[in-house]
Parts: C-alpha cells; structure tokens; sequence
C-alpha cells in the first residue's frame, strides 16, 4: 500500500491511504504542532518535526516511535532525509541545520 503523511495542530502525524483517502493510523508523540514531515526512500521510516524542537522517527510499518532527535532550540518546519535512508536533515526556526544519523540520531 501507499500512503500519504500528514503532520497538525493536534501534535499528531497521520498516515492516509492514497488509494482511498482513509485514515490508517495515527502517530502520538509530539507535545506540540507538527509543521514537517517526510517518508525515507527506503519506506522504512517516517521523520517528523515540530513546534516542541524535536524530531522524532518512526517505523513507517507499525507507526511505532524509533527514537527522539532532541537538539533544536526552537521550532522545526523543515525535515528531509538523504537519498541512501541514512541521514536525517533537519531546519529550524533557531536558524541552523542539522545532520542526524538514521542509525543512532
């Protein structure tokens, strides 16, 4: 299946069907709004990131939260992962840009 992620005010990421629009499962976590989010090209992983400075990995089959990628000082709009699955990119609004690790954060 294919899926579409969606990232709200709620502190929710949501994962869509994008056959049929409905609603597969929910991802908790975040304490604050989820501005950014993105599937690595492997499939194997979705990246969020938020309002709480964080970003968390999740395991894209089960929705299960991989890790917590703390080190942000203020919001994250921005998340992208390297074509290889292997690195994390991450912006945020205290103006840098960070590099984390799939493997270890």
């Amino acid at each position: 299946s294919q899926y579409i992620a969606s990232g709200s005010g709620d502190r929710t990421v949501r994962l869509w069907s994008a056959s049929d629009g409905t609603e597969v499962r929910t991802l908790t976590g975040h304490s604050d709004y989820v501005r950014a989010v993105a599937f690595s090209p492997d499939s194997k992983y979705i990246a969020s990131g938020s309002d709480d400075g964080t970003l968390r990995l999740w395991s894209a089959s089960d929705g299960t939260q991989v890790r917590t990628l703390s080190g942000h000082s203020n919001y994250v709009p921005a998340v992208a992962f390297s074509p290889d699955s292997q690195y994390i990119a991450s912006g945020s609004g205290d103006r840098t840009l960070r590099l984390w690790r799939v493997s270890d954060g």
